[in-house]
């Protein structure tokens, strides 16, 4: 054994008081944060429009500086400070996914609402720690924003607002203002009416929640060079409820929306006779799989044009999808094409289930 030096003495100080150090920061941080944290992979992989029922992402940020401000696509505010008063925001099943994000590795307000989740009796949750700062840099990345910042800068007016809904009947009957129209289903043929400078603001929104338009049309842009992309995804209806209506109005027939089938004789069809009409889903593959009408043939609306000459006559078309954006594009559609048909969407919006079930509610 070799003798004690004055240089090893000093060494093995050193190297204690590290480890003590690093042993005591580890303490430190055990402290306050959460014990299972995620990387923002995870986070986007468990994204979707609409978001799944047994995940939620929840923003933890304050609402008025933050959150209003830009957030993740599909994520819900539930600031820490107001986390207790609204618990019932939170999912009824315990066993539903929870991930928790704020401003940063250094922002706490996560780690302690997901600390209180789970003594809530939520099994599992977990803490996005890098938070949204660490989203915003991901490559094709967006923020989601709410109606007021879409109306401070429409007031600051250096944005351009974009609606993805089909022209007729969605835009036609009522936009948000200063709003122009690009539909998804024809972004292609239309993105001229984009700005040149690549770094203007450009606000997208459609239907809601269930509507995929803006956030593919966001997409798009986003590929092209734009910088400053976001989407307003509670789109009109929202803003419809907080501010009221803007654009145009739309001729109406017999007090529905032109080319709406009444929604009584519609679930009438469904339950007594549903071979009674040539039912057609145009939304995307996945939201089909994952619940749909047991008679319906599915059509995505992007592929719906070169098909409509093969549409079978013998019957009535119905249209449908989520909110009837996308169904009344493929209406419209179908009669610039083939007028002869006797063609009809659904003017509502529909949950579907697995097991073919169905909730419908007018809009």
């Amino acid at each position: 054994m070799k003798p004690f030096t004055k240089k090893s003495l000093i060494l093995g100080l050193v190297t204690g008081l590290a480890i003590l150090f690093m042993v005591s920061s580890s303490q430190a941080k055990e402290a306050w944060m959460f014990d299972d944290i995620v990387d923002v992979d995870y986070v986007i992989s468990k994204m979707s429009v609409p978001m799944a029922e047994d995940v939620m992402i929840i923003d933890s940020r304050p609402y008025k500086t933050k959150y209003v401000k830009g957030f993740i696509p599909g994520a819900v505010s539930i600031p820490f400070s107001e986390f207790d008063k609204k618990t019932d925001m939170l999912p009824k099943d315990k066993g539903a996914l929870l991930i928790f994000y704020c401003g940063g590795v250094k922002c706490k307000l996560s780690h302690k609402s997901a600390k209180k989740a789970r003594a809530l009796g939520y099994t599992n949750v977990k803490v996005f720690a890098k938070g949204f700062p660490e989203y915003k840099k991901q490559p094709g990345a967006y923020p989601a924003i709410t109606a007021e910042q879409v109306a401070v800068q429409i007031a600051e007016n250096k944005t351009l607002v974009v609606d993805a809904r089909p022209k007729k009947p969605k835009y036609d009957k009522g936009h948000i203002p200063t709003a122009i129209s690009i539909p998804f289903s024809k972004f292609d043929a239309l993105k001229g009416k984009l700005p040149r400078e690549l770094s203007t603001p450009i606000i997208f929104y459609c239907g809601g929640l269930k509507c995929k338009l803006s956030h593919k049309s966001a997409a798009k842009a986003i590929a092209m060079g734009y910088k400053n992309v976001s989407v307003f995804t509670t789109g009109y209806p929202a803003w419809k409820k907080q501010f009221g209506t803007g654009g145009e109005a739309v001729a109406v027939k017999a007090g529905d929306v032109e080319g709406s089938i009444d929604l009584d004789r519609f679930k009438k069809i469904l339950a007594e006779n549903p071979s009674s009409v040539t039912l057609i889903d145009v939304r995307d593959a996945d939201e089909f799989e994952k619940g749909h009408f047991k008679t319906a043939r599915h059509i995505p609306v992007e592929d719906l044009e070169p098909r409509i000459k093969d549409l079978p006559s013998d019957k009535p078309l119905v249209f449908v999808c989520s909110t009837g954006a996308r169904s009344g594009e493929g209406y419209y559609m179908v009669k610039d094409v083939r007028p002869e048909l006797d063609v009809y969407y659904v003017e509502a919006t529909i949950d579907y289930k697995a097991d073919g079930s169905y909730t419908l509610k007018k809009n």
